[in-house]
């Protein structure tokens, strides 16, 4: 191996194990959705770190490294803000069907661990009271498996936004020098744009491995120029804390403890900051969850740094490719929203033929 490459699918599921499903909500009066995350028997060990000024987690607490559960058996990622959490129960009732969970000593008396976060989409498809529920819980665990990752409106990024475009699912993965595999899945629903308004182009379109984004190129000037028209008619204070969220998951095939997930989740925020601007706001709930599975060696203090790095740049590229892989939607005839996808709002930047190297 010459240096860092994508895994086969370019996905969360490059990471041995993990399973991946969405139950997607797109029909009338609904926009929203949930994405799971399972775990090979057993659970793998998690953390969490949480640095919007509005989150909306469950079990989150229990990921500090000062508490006694290390093992999670699914994580979820969610639409409906704080009611969108009833999704959550449909999935622990699923793997409790299923005999998974954290043991409680007599056969068959379990807990399912579960940490969650969700994002704000409600009213996006037109009816308020719209939001994930415990049955698109179970929908989305029944879904798993470990095809590569469905990206753009799935899941969770059914009804997201990320600035003044359409947001949506993203994933990417990278195999280290080492062998290590390391992943993200991102939710983007960000109160900040994946745009810089000077070029089109997303921010972090530069962090493509070999030819990943070759196809991305500029937009023509027509396009930018409209595209700045457009946000510049957008309201100054086009919402209130909590109305947005970016939300995800890290993973990776190494062994890590408890508190290394919760150090790679952190440096993980990075690819936020690499990909959305501004990041962290008052308006936002941003939270990165990381698993590791355990399947490779503990990796030295400077093999963690060199991991924990490509998380973050794994974070910021998932980012693109949910910008990428997103697709318009007006749902305002009942009384929800239009979103303009960034594809649609820059078609030349996709020409075929303006050939490779296009992003730099």
């Amino acid at each position: 191996m010459t240096g860092p490459v994508p895994g086969p699918t370019n996905s969360l599921v490059d990471v041995a194990g993990l399973f991946v499903g969405h139950c997607t909500r797109d029909e009338p009066g609904w926009l929203t959705g949930v994405t799971v995350v399972l775990a090979p028997q057993g659970g793998v060990v998690a953390g969490v770190d949480v640095r919007g000024g509005g989150p909306g987690t469950r079990e989150t607490d229990l990921l500090d490294p000062r508490n006694l559960v290390d093992r999670v058996d699914a994580i979820v990622l969610g639409g409906g803000s704080a009611p969108g959490l009833a999704a959550v129960d449909g999935v622990v009732d699923a793997l409790l069907d299923d005999g998974i969970g954290w043991p409680m000593g007599e056969p068959g008396h379990i807990v399912p661990i579960v940490p969650s976060a969700i994002l704000f989409d409600l009213g996006r498809g037109g009816t308020w009271r719209h939001h994930p529920r415990a049955e698109d819980g179970r929908a989305a665990y029944a879904s798993a498996s470990t095809s590569a990752v469905a990206q753009g409106c799935v899941g969770a990024g059914t009804g997201a936004k990320a600035g003044g475009f359409k947001g949506g699912i993203g994933s990417a993965s990278v195999v280290l020098e080492s062998g290590t595999t390391v992943a993200a899945l991102i939710a983007v629903n960000a109160v900040g744009s994946a745009v810089d308004p000077t070029t089109g182009l997303p921010y972090a379109v530069g962090l493509g491995l070999g030819d990943e984004l070759a196809h991305v190129g500029r937009p023509g000037a027509a396009e930018l120029e409209e595209a700045r028209a457009r946000a510049e008619a957008l309201p100054a204070n086009a919402g209130r804390p909590g109305l947005a969220t970016t939300i995800g998951i890290i993973a990776t095939d190494a062994t890590l403890t408890k508190a290394q997930c919760q150090k790679a989740s952190g440096i993980g925020h990075d690819g936020f900051a690499r990909a959305l601007k501004p990041v962290h706001t008052l308006f936002d709930g941003d939270t990165l969850f990381t698993l590791a599975t355990g399947d490779r060696p503990a990796p030295d203090p400077v093999e963690q740094t060199v991991l924990m790095e490509a998380g973050a740049d794994c974070v910021a590229r998932a980012i693109v490719h949910a910008l990428l892989a997103a697709t318009s939607v007006d749902r305002t005839a009942d009384g929800g929203v239009a979103l303009r996808s960034w594809s649609d709002a820059f078609p030349s930047a996709l020409a075929a033929d303006q050939g490779p190297g296009r992003a730099q």
